[in-house]
């Protein structure tokens, strides 16, 4: 019998996000703590692979890595792909990349860009702010961004550098304080500016400092994880990980390959993950495929009503059938239709990314994947016990849970006063085995 996980609290804690974790303050499902708790509970002998299928910013792959575990990280949203890449780069790496900030800052100064008249960039910054900001993304790009990434078949950023990634995610958090009048009470959501809302404008000096200051934060951080490393005895040798930009509903895993599954689901509750990262995406706009919106549609728990008819599968478990059922049944606006259909497409893509988890995992693996419940209107939506049974389903027996008490952002939604249903959220820890 498999030995009995330690699973902690799956909540963040923003304290406990300092040194070189304190540079990624991506929405994500659980800390590092949660993670490494977890992972060296499982006792998984040398050579395991360990997957997150929703990568997000990397906390699994990183957690992983650093325990000598192999990993492979995938997520849809480009974003955080390089944030997960960064996340990744070694201690070793620190010394370049002062220099290299330097050199990257002063070319934007000296050879500004012909900003392109649709920069996705204008949407956010007047002509001059934007112009300076693409100027220094330019720059990272044309020195570090080479023909493995940018091959003839295509722009591939899961094979982005970890230094290049690295002065990205530099760039990203500069770009983000400047645009925080945009920000909303929601954490994850950062609101597209309107016609006429006035556009941010910065000084070259100040957004060249801050950068920089980015930079140097970033290599102290570094420099400080290696000199902690270097004074624990017989450290891991570090694990191989692959980081992949890909849907989890077609994601390409041999089947039978994976050892321990350690993953966050998007949750049920109508959040654009892609709003989140909206001023990122405007920064990686030259090296993009597909636009923002375009990427919030293959989003699982996507906030637009999907462009093919889905119907109700009994596969997706009894109570998901029943919570479906009742939902289109709700007298409030909308619940028939447009609400009914998104979450139609949720289930959908959830149960198709399930069904591709458990084939990927070995006979006898585990996966681990914490889950929050959720209300519509007055609706009980226990996703935990419908990950329950859609991975029952697929062959995975429920061997061991933990639920915890939260708060809940839809708490801060006035609408939610009229309806009588329990404050805060249950974040549920399931442990599957196959």
């Amino acid at each position: 019998m498999a030995k009995r996980l330690r699973i902690v609290s799956p909540k963040r804690n923003k304290r406990l996000q300092t040194g070189w974790e304190g540079f990624f303050p991506y929405y994500a499902g659980y800390p590092e703590l949660f993670a490494r708790e977890l992972l060296k509970s499982a006792k998984l002998p040398h050579g395991s692979v360990v997957l997150d299928p929703w990568n997000g910013s990397g906390t699994t792959t990183y957690t992983a890595t650093s325990l000598g575990l192999n990993s492979i990280g995938i997520d849809l949203n480009p974003v955080m792909i390089i944030v997960a890449r960064a996340r990744l780069l070694p201690p070793s790496e620190a010394d370049h990349l002062r220099p290299l900030a330097a050199t990257i800052l002063s070319h934007a100064h000296s050879s500004p860009p012909t900003l392109q008249p649709n920069d996705a960039l204008l949407s956010w910054f007047d002509p001059a702010t934007a112009a300076f900001v693409r100027g220094i993304e330019q720059n990272i790009r044309r020195s570090l961004v080479g023909s493995m990434t940018k091959s003839p078949d295509g722009v591939h950023l899961d094979r982005i550098s970890g230094t290049a990634a690295t002065l990205y995610v530099a760039l990203f958090a500069a770009c983000r304080r400047l645009v925080a009048p945009f920000r909303s009470s929601n954490p994850t959501w950062l609101r597209a500016p309107k016609a006429d809302d006035t556009r941010i404008a910065a000084a070259k000096a100040a957004l060249a400092r801050d950068f920089g200051n980015n930079v140097r934060g970033m290599t102290a951080a570094l420099v400080a994880k290696r000199d902690a490393d270097q004074s624990v005895k017989k450290l891991p040798h570090p694990g191989d990980c692959k980081v992949s930009l890909s849907d989890t509903v077609a994601m390409e895993i041999a089947a039978d390959s994976v050892d321990f599954v350690l993953t966050s689901p998007p949750y049920c509750t109508r959040i654009d993950y892609t709003a989140a990262t909206r001023i990122e995406l405007a920064v990686l706009a030259p090296l993009l495929k597909t636009a923002e919106r375009a990427l919030g549609r293959q989003m699982i728990g996507s906030t637009q009503v999907p462009t093919r008819d889905i119907a109700v599968d009994e596969a997706w478990g009894e109570t998901c059938v029943r919570f479906l059922a009742a939902l289109k049944a709700h007298p409030s606006k909308a619940s028939g239709g447009y609400y009914y259909r998104t979450h139609l497409d949720y289930f959908d893509k959830m149960h198709r990314s399930m069904q591709r988890l458990a084939l990927s995992l070995k006979p006898g693996g585990r996966a681990v994947l914490v889950v929050q419940d959720s209300y519509y209107k007055d609706i009980h939506n226990d996703l935990p016990k419908i990950i329950t049974e859609i991975g029952a389903g697929q062959g995975l027996t429920l061997a061991q849970s933990k639920s915890f008490h939260l708060r809940s952002m839809s708490d801060v939604n006035p609408g939610r006063k009229t309806y009588v249903r329990p404050s805060g959220a249950t974040e549920s820890v399931l442990c599957l085995t196959k």
